[in-house]
């Protein structure tokens, strides 16, 4: 039988526990799909904090996960990590977000991949405001092959154009805006 003084502690910890929850009432979302794949649920969604696993976010781990923080093959979240992940900071294959970093082509305000489009973009093939890579086009474009409001690269045109980019490099289109 537990002492006077343990049960006291307990309740004031289980009290806490509630106000905590209390706190998240409505913030706070988990599901898991019953159906999985290679040990991961097909669906997995997590937002607010969890308490009983010490998560002041929820982290969703799926093939398709959607949180705050999300971890899948399709990962949808503020902080998103995935072949394709879409989210304020994404980062994967395929990415789309405010920041993107993605290995074969991210597109975002902060845009960074092997091809890129953003307000800042860099990488091998990049197109923005301000694009930096070996074929860059935009309003201010730095690299080998470039294509600006004042300089028409040839290589650049016809690279763009082979990946049916040129609509974007127009020329007239990046004089519009001056």
């Amino acid at each position: 039988m537990k002492t006077r003084q343990e049960l006291e502690r307990r309740v004031r910890e289980l009290e806490a526990e509630v106000a905590g929850l209390r706190a998240y009432r409505g913030r706070t979302f988990r599901y898991r799909s019953a159906a999985q794949f290679g040990g991961l649920p097909l669906i997995a969604i997590a937002t607010g904090p969890d308490p009983a696993k010490g998560e002041a976010r929820g982290h969703a781990r799926g093939i398709l996960a959607i949180g705050d923080m999300a971890t899948g093959v399709v990962a949808v979240g503020g902080l998103a990590r995935g072949l394709a992940a879409f989210g304020g900071l994404a980062l994967g294959v395929v990415t789309f977000g405010g920041a993107s970093f993605g290995a074969l082509a991210a597109v975002g305000g902060l845009a960074v991949g092997s091809i890129a489009f953003g307000g800042g973009a860099i990488g091998w093939t990049a197109v923005g405001g301000g694009a930096a890579g070996t074929y860059a086009c935009g309003g201010g474009a730095f690299g080998e092959h470039v294509i600006d409001a004042t300089r028409r690269d040839p290589e650049a045109a016809a690279h763009f154009a082979r990946l049916g980019l040129g609509f974007a490099c127009a020329p007239e289109r990046l004089r519009r805006g001056r």
